[in-house]
């Protein structure tokens, strides 16, 4: 599911529950290894703590209304609006008995403007968003042919003959799009990934080399509108002319995800948002206050689904406003009921609340509606690994001539890295802000010729709460992928007995 849509499409599904049928122990085929593949509690924090959502104050010292940290607060801390990522300033530089072989990367999109559905039925300032352009256009291939393509883009206008007026923000952004501080911010992403692997490590290419890296989007544009800084973060000059960006069809795309899967989505709905499971709605009571201020100066009916399933969608709206350093939303008939940074910052613990307990909190259910709703591309994952092993040469590093793909960058959205993270059983479970960062470094050591697995969250050490995995750093590559085929079957082969396709 795209950005904030994740909570919201829930609805359009039946009730039925979702079972994994795999064993709590997964003895690998073809490999001496056993796995845990049951699920883990995470640890205690303020994050999870419903009292701390409720009756708590700030923000847990995370980052609502900037790209940049306070110089007080060192690189690294939560910043909602710009997730840390790997850069070479802190980069766990791996010693040199192992070589770098493969690194894939999911991300999600950079900050943006809220999704319509988000946004309030009249809001009392516009949003401009003149000093970008989204361009939209095709152009035939080769592109040195004589029919030349104009760079379009899009233009967002108000007619003088047009009686109606558009729910929300009025001016001219759209609703989603990534805003030109996020255009930045992923220029910048991409550059300091190029600093870690090329600059420090040498392991990228200077040029940009399609047989070596790729990258690949969802079929929401705002994916693509970071992938065109990204790139030129990355490879400059090389990567403004044709680059290609990988999509699968809409209807089956792993990367988003769109595929078909109901038996998770209704495991979902029966401890989830729409769902009456006490424990879930215990926080949407204990919230009953704040959600009459907050509809009393948003407009929002109290039976809005959407608003009231979750907090998903104040959550959005507010904080897409504090990071581009705008005023929080007054009632537009009565400016003098506006909604507090108080309010807000009640808002934002409770999101961080719902997003630990939807894909850690809840039990084994999180660890089954996770891999039944993400396991094709966690399978695309661990093929991605096997084909790494295989290009490399019996010497433990990549001959001239070999032409695999070294390097794999996935642009996604919030709902993609929680269920990596959920998948994961990461040990300490937030909602991934904008640009969250997830990174699989595959090494091969030079001793014994073996594969090893890193993997770095916001660019630093993944610990996850499986004591299989525990910390994921230089981690056996066999005991990944048997956690992942014990999950999700190798190939994605479970993935249809577990989505009862």
């Amino acid at each position: 599911m795209a950005g904030h849509d994740v909570l919201t499409r829930f609805f359009n599904f039946a009730t039925s529950f979702f079972v994994v049928s795999s064993p709590s122990v997964f003895q690998a085929a073809n490999m001496d290894v056993s796995v845990d593949l049951s699920w883990h509690a995470p640890i205690s924090s303020r994050i999870n703590s419903l009292s701390s959502a409720i009756n708590g104050t700030g923000t847990y010292d995370i980052v609502f209304n900037s790209s940049t940290l306070p110089e007080e607060i060192p690189y690294g801390a939560y910043n909602w609006c710009n997730m840390p990522h790997v850069r070479r300033a802190e980069y766990p530089k791996v010693n040199s008995s192992y070589i770098l072989e493969y690194v894939e990367v999911l991300h999600r999109h950079h900050k943006r403007t809220p999704y319509a559905a988000n946004t309030f039925p009249v809001e009392t300032y516009p949003w401009y968003c003149d000093n970008e352009a989204l361009f939209y256009y095709g152009a035939p291939l080769p592109t040195h042919g004589a029919n030349r393509s104009a760079n379009t883009y899009w233009s967002v206008y108000a007619s003088s003959s047009n009686p109606l007026a558009p729910r929300g923000f009025t001016g001219t952004c759209q609703f989603p799009q990534i805003t030109r501080g996020g255009l930045d911010d992923s220029w910048q992403h991409g550059h300091d990934l190029y600093g870690v692997y090329h600059n420090l490590l040498g392991f990228l290419p200077e040029k940009y080399d399609p047989n070596i890296v790729n990258f690949r989007v969802t079929n929401n544009v705002i994916t693509s509108q970071v992938a065109s800084m990204v790139t030129s973060g990355m490879f400059g000059g090389e990567a403004q002319h044709e680059l290609p960006l990988l999509i699968q069809p809409a209807s089956i795309d792993s990367l988003e995800p769109a595929y078909t899967c109901l038996a998770a989505y209704n495991n979902f709905l029966a401890y989830g948002a729409g769902s009456n499971d006490s424990s879930w709605t215990s926080h949407l009571k204990a919230a009953s206050g704040l959600y009459t201020m907050l509809d009393t100066v948003s407009g929002i009916p109290p039976t809005d689904p959407g608003f009231h399933a979750s907090f998903d969608h104040y959550f959005d709206n507010l904080s897409a406003r504090l990071c581009h350093a705008k005023p929080l939303p007054c009632n537009a008939s009565n400016p003098s009921l506006c909604v507090t940074q108080a309010m807000a910052d009640a808002v934002f613990r409770l999101g961080q609340y719902e997003y630990s307990y939807l894909y850690r909190d809840a039990g084994p259910r999180t660890l089954e509606y996770s891999a039944g709703s993400y396991g094709i591309w966690v399978a695309e994952l661990a093929q991605n690994l096997r084909d790494a092993m295989q290009t490399t040469n019996s010497a433990g590093t990549r001959d001239s001539t070999s032409r695999g793909i070294r390097y794999r960058h996935n642009i996604a959205h919030d709902g993609s890295v929680s269920r990596t993270l959920s998948v994961l059983q990461i040990e300490k479970m937030v909602w991934p802000g904008m640009g969250s960062e997830v990174v699989f470094e595959l090494y091969k050591r030079k001793v014994d010729q073996q594969y090893y697995i890193r993997v770095l969250w916001g660019g630093q050490v993944l610990r996850s709460s499986n004591p299989t995995l525990g910390a994921l750093d230089m981690l056996r590559v066999d005991i990944l992928l048997a956690y992942f085929d014990g999950l999700v079957g190798q190939g994605a082969k479970k993935i249809p007995g577990l989505c009862s396709l």
